[in-house]
């Protein structure tokens, strides 16, 4: 088990009024590289710490960058961070998204709330390298306007891609799509058979979606997912991840569609 290494906040951008991207410099030695799906544990002094997706493409000089959201004491004191404050950093785990799959093939993301930090640097890796899809597809869902993060970036990502954002509920605002974001898979034309699936959302959202995508072909084996529990050490030793006989913040968080659907389908207790 790592210590954690002290990095001091960069950057600070407000992406709703509970999320916020925070960019981190390394105050000491970098962290070995990050790579798409994987995670850190990041320490607010003196509250703890919590598991935060790798957001973006890490930047020279080791910068990386993390999409918090509120939502308890750790998170609260995360996303209340100002530029010149320190957090304590450990990683990288868990495992990266799959992308061998996805070459010369259609590249396909769906996002639910949150689960578009995750999603995004894999899709900045995408942009980068476009010859190595045959297209490339972002659909977006939140349940309101006001709960889409980095929307100053859909508009750069269409010159590339074919981007498509829904909501549960609009405002007087809002002059999109209204609908759970499986519903623009009837409106953006794909071909199931010649696709690789990345998704990360609420669990209930991706068992939906990745259930639709089957039916439409896709292949399981080229549906990934993100999943999520309750993580304390990042390195499979206290067992409070384990989903079935995954420990995912080692054998995930990242895994196939054929992995994860017997276990998903299990009832709670």
């Amino acid at each position: 088990m790592t210590l954690p290494r002290i990095y001091e906040v960069l950057h600070r951008e407000q992406e709703t009024a509970d999320t916020a991207t925070l960019t981190l410099k390394p105050c000491e030695k970098a962290l070995p590289q990050f790579h798409p799906g994987q995670f850190a544990m990041i320490y607010a002094f003196p509250r703890g710490e919590v598991p935060i997706s790798i957001a973006g493409t890490c930047r020279a000089g080791g910068h990386l960058e993390h999409t918090v959201r509120a939502v308890g004491p750790v998170t609260r004191a995360l996303h209340e961070l100002r530029p010149g404050q320190q957090v304590g950093v450990r990683g990288p785990y868990g495992r990266p998204w799959d992308l061998a799959p996805a070459h010369g093939r259609e590249l396909l993301l769906i996002a639910g709330g949150l689960g578009l930090a995750p999603l995004r640097p894999l899709l900045q890796a995408a942009l980068a390298h476009p010859s190595r899809h045959t297209g490339i597809t972002v659909l977006i869902g939140a349940r309101t306007p006001a709960d889409l993060v980095y929307r100053h970036q859909y508009r750069p990502w269409s010159t590339q891609a074919r981007v498509a954002v829904t909501v549960d509920r609009p405002d007087d605002h809002w002059n999109g799509e209204v609908g759970i974001v499986t519903t623009l898979l009837d409106r953006v034309p794909f071909r199931p058979g010649c696709t690789t699936v990345y998704l990360c959302g609420p669990e209930v959202m991706m068992r939906a979606t990745a259930r639709d995508l089957t039916h439409r072909g896709v292949p399981t084996t080229h549906t990934f997912l993100s999943l999520e529990r309750t993580m304390r050490c990042g390195t499979g030793h206290c067992g409070q991840c384990q989903l079935g006989p995954l420990l995912l913040c080692r054998d995930g968080p990242t895994t196939a569609w054929d992995r994860a659907e017997p276990l998903l389908s299990v009832r709670e207790l």
